[in-house]
């Protein structure tokens, strides 16, 4: 059994004596603290604080973050407070403890809810100090080493919640073996007899290709020592997950995988790197296509080496990483790699831009947390950021960028800055406009074309893929939908008090305040919101203000003036029926629909039936003279079937002056087709004066529009 004496014996080979005197003091405030504790497995509890600085240990962390390890468990499951723990062993150490602990004191119903809040609390940790972030991972690994006196189901969610968050997170910090282990222990608690099928496999394929690998190493290293480079040849191993993946998603056999060797190659410098790369390409021919260099444009985590493919003996492929120690420590470390001390010297700053990077990420995850409207999407923006595969597109100054693959233009703005993002309105790649939905491929030169008074699309939550972008961008709408709430709700109330021959302005403070009370509103804003959105009747709020201004009794409903319909984008809170695609010049009415604010439909619209049942909820609209603004409208076609129809079709709407949203056909039988045509129109004469042109062509029998039920 590992004891605290083991643990210190390893710790003399790069903590001071007083260092390690502090670790084995909170090793054994832990254990008094856990005193009479168990784990399922029947182990003494403070067996798993120990072995999670064990692990820290062996990535060589500092003292604190070993002290945390042996703590991190004390507040949450024993009565001991984070002041007691802060007056024992510092404050640092306190706030490590507090940010690895979970929200213990909350109760939830719901266990994502309950995740997703932790994570928050442990990612405003982690802006303070990133070794948080270090030592959960290390809490998490040995919890999974350690799934086996758990419930199959509940072994299955911690796994799937470690691969879907914590090994995306090991990965995004360049913490390589946590990685690596975490993904094969959630690949065989989530799989467990795909996984002892595989392991099987790799077992016997080891044994069996063991001479041709040792033949290939010999080789390589042969080749560097003629060469007078400095260097060592080791093997390299695919991992559990990664081969069950590539099967799934490649569609290729165990054999093909298992029929590449894969070998590392660790030398001295940057220089010698290069130079082994010549001398292996000049041994076994590259696979064109296949040379990637991380070492000058290095992965987002801080990951840096020489990648290549060669054709090796018999034709097999060899995939070779050339790497300097220094970022084979980075490779397996991470950012953890920081920390990293030697007997008596201070930390090394092999790492410091990974740390720079790692902050940076942080920083981010801030942003999209104050963006987020609650811990559910902001966990599901963190689980879009961790994506692995990224592309390196370059700014106009020639600044390098780091985007998810499959990024567009606006992530690329959003990555800039938020207010770029938001003014976004065109884009260049290589010089020549493109469409901001193209993704981006690594190379690009991008430029952003913004504009003064810019605003997103809520079109580009369809296309962006960054977690920044989709964050902003949600927030910003969410913003721009209050404020037009607000302005919607101070005009339909204004509109009622006005039948009282009232306005919001001349209303006494006190009668509004007196209302808020009431209701327990904050603000007259927080009213106004309410009923832009559908939320109160607007008629019975301005009929309880105006009794109280003018008091006696009040007619039971005066007649009020219509409301002006505004269209524009600027406008979210008044939205137009995509059952009957009101137009201007239609006569129609609007509906007070709790979340939508008032909903715009045509009179005639048989959807308006049960919803104008309530009619405080009618809300009397007009359309104003001089709007510019495009609408949608629908028509059903009923054309002879021929060829060439739907070119016919597009002509004529484009010499009308109108656009095509959406067109789809259906085959009403042999000689007729059904077409179904959205068009984008300025108002009912301009729709008109487009199905008059279309009825005059000879093999159109029917044109009408549409109110879809």
């Amino acid at each position: 059994m590992f004891t605290i004496d083991d643990l210190a014996d390893r710790l003399e080979g790069y903590l001071s004596e007083e260092e390690i005197r502090q670790v084995k003091r909170a090793f054994y405030y832990a254990e008094q603290a856990h005193d009479g504790q168990r784990r399922r497995s029947g182990e003494p509890y403070v067996t798993h604080p120990l072995a999670v600085a064990n692990i820290l240990a062996n990535m060589h962390m500092d003292h604190q973050s070993l002290m945390a390890a042996m703590l991190h468990d004390v507040i949450e499951d024993t009565g001991v407070t984070r002041e007691a723990l802060e007056e024992q062993f510092g404050e640092e150490v306190g706030n490590l403890v507090d940010g690895v602990s979970k929200l213990a004191k909350i109760a939830y119903e719901d266990k994502a809810v309950a995740q997703a809040d932790n994570l928050q609390k442990m990612v405003l940790a982690m802006s303070r100090d990133i070794r948080v972030i270090i030592v959960k991972l290390a809490d998490r690994l040995h919890n999974m080493r350690t799934l086996g006196s758990l419930r199959p189901d509940k072994k299955r969610r911690i796994a799937r919640e470690t691969l879907d968050i914590y090994a995306r997170i090991a990965d995004r910090l360049g913490i390589n073996t946590i990685r690596v282990e975490l993904e094969d222990l959630s690949f065989q608690a989530i799989h467990p007899m795909r996984a002892e099928r595989i392991r099987r496999a790799v077992v016997r394929a080891r044994g069996n290709r063991r001479s041709l690998v040792r033949q290939v190493q010999s080789t390589l290293q042969q080749c560097l020592d003629d060469e007078q480079l400095p260097g060592t040849v080791v093997g390299r191993q695919k991992h559990l997950l990664s081969i069950y993946r590539k099967m799934r998603d490649q569609h290729k056999s165990f054999t093909d995988l298992m029929d590449v060797f894969g070998f590392r190659i660790i030398t001295d410098s940057v220089d010698a790197c290069y130079r082994i790369l010549g001398a292996v390409h000049n041994l076994y021919k590259p696979v064109p296509g296949r040379f990637k260099d991380y070492i000058a444009i290095p992965k987002a985590n801080g990951y840096q080496s020489l990648h290549t493919t060669l054709f090796g003996i018999n034709g097999y492929p060899i995939e070779v990483q050339i790497r300097t120690r220094d970022m084979e420590a980075m490779a397996n470390n991470g950012i953890a790699a920081h920390w990293l001390y030697k007997a008596g010297q201070t930390a090394q700053p092999i790492a410091s831009g990974s740390h720079a990077r790692a902050r940076e990420w942080v920083r981010g995850l801030l942003e999209m947390q104050r963006h987020a409207g609650n811990s559910l999407e902001f966990i599901e923006h963190v689980k879009n950021d961790l994506f692995p595969d990224d592309i390196y597109v370059f700014t106009p100054k020639g600044e390098i960028m780091e985007l998810p693959r499959g990024a567009t233009a606006v992530d690329f703005a959003y990555m800039v800055h938020t207010d770029v993002g938001n003014a976004c309105i065109a884009c260049r790649v290589n010089r020549h406009l493109a469409s901001l939905s193209m993704p981006l491929a690594s190379g690009q030169t991008v430029e952003i074309i913004t504009a003064p008074g810019a605003k997103p699309n809520q079109n580009w939550l369809g296309f962006v893929v960054t977690a920044k972008a989709r964050s902003a961008i949600r927030h910003f709408l969410k913003h721009q939908q209050r404020s037009d709430s607000i302005l919607l709700g101070r005009r339909l109330l204004n509109k009622s008090l006005a039948a009282f021959d009232l306005s919001i302005d001349q209303l006494p403070p006190g009668i509004m305040e007196a209302l808020l009370h009431e209701e327990n509103l904050e603000d007259a804003d927080e009213l106004y919101h309410t009923i832009g959105l559908g939320g109160r009747v607007t008629y019975s709020i301005a009929r309880r203000l105006a009794q109280a201004e003018i008091g006696g009794d009040l007619a039971p409903l005066p007649e009020m003036q219509p409301l002006a319909i505004e269209v524009g984008d600027h406008n979210s809170a008044i939205t137009f029926a995509r059952c009957c695609y009101p137009l201007p010049g239609d006569d129609v009415v609007g509906h007070l629909s709790s979340g939508k604010g008032v909903v715009i439909h045509r009179r005639e619209c048989g959807n308006l039936v049960g919803l104008l049942a309530d009619p405080e909820k009618s809300v009397e609209v007009d359309w104003p003279g001089g709007l510019d603004q495009e609408l949608p409208s629908a028509l059903r076609l009923e054309i002879e079937t021929r060829r060439g129809l739907v070119a016919e079709l597009a002509a004529l709407v484009d010499d009308a002056d109108a656009n095509i949203e959406r067109i789809d056909t259906e085959e009403h039988d042999a000689r007729l087709t059904v077409i179904h045509i959205v068009l984008m129109v300025r108002d009912r004469v301009h729709l008109a004066r487009i199905i008059k042109r279309m009825r005059n062509l000879t093999h159109i029998e029917r044109v009408t529009r549409v109110i879809q039920r």
